[in-house]
């Protein structure tokens, strides 16, 4: 049953394998404040088989409640739990399965409402800006491929700055050059 319970009453998971950073940070922080509705949907899943209330499923979600000094909190309890469940439901809660289709991102959704909301696109996760002359690296084409572009300083920057004329962030920018408005 879900219940409401104090943020302080609440134990952090230890030794939790799922972290998060700044702009995913942000993000949920975002989505909590902006969607409380859909974090009551998500309640935090808790286990008392140590006698203490321990996050086993939410503790990202936790953290983000706490950073916007939430008093209370969304939270499921599932009692009887073995430690070999708790691990099982830590894992299979940070598990992502499915894939995007990009194509119906790129026709159907806004770009930037995708990024706000913490979707990773597949365009130049990581570039490598240095060295002298402009390679790309088709060593190991696929389905996915990456295109390797290395630049001096000076040309980096021009790069930046023509990426910025187009849109506000270079994913963004490339995004929209291969015609996914």
């Amino acid at each position: 049953m879900l219940k409401h319970r104090d943020i302080t009453s609440l134990t952090k998971l230890e030794g939790n394998p799922r972290i998060i950073k700044d702009r995913q940070f942000e993000s949920l922080c975002k989505s909590i404040k902006d969607n409380p509705d859909y974090f009551e949907a998500r309640p935090l899943i808790l286990s008392n088989r140590t006698g203490e209330l321990v996050i086993i499923a939410g503790n990202q979600r936790y953290e983000a409640a706490k950073h916007l000094n939430l008093k209370k909190v969304p939270t499921y309890l599932i009692e009887g739990l073995t430690e070999e469940r708790e691990r099982e439901i830590i894992i299979r809660d940070n598990v992502n399965n499915g894939e995007w289709n990009h194509d119906i991102l790129a026709n159907e959704w806004d770009i930037d409402e995708l990024l706000e909301w913490g979707v990773q696109l597949p365009v130049f996760n990581e570039i490598d800006y240095s060295g002298k002359n402009k390679e790309i690296d088709t060593d190991s084409f696929s389905d996915e491929m990456t295109i390797k572009l290395k630049y001096s300083e000076d040309e980096y920057k021009i790069v930046r700055e023509q990426l910025s004329k187009i849109a506000a962030t270079p994913e963004q920018a490339v995004w929209k050059l291969l015609g996914n408005e």
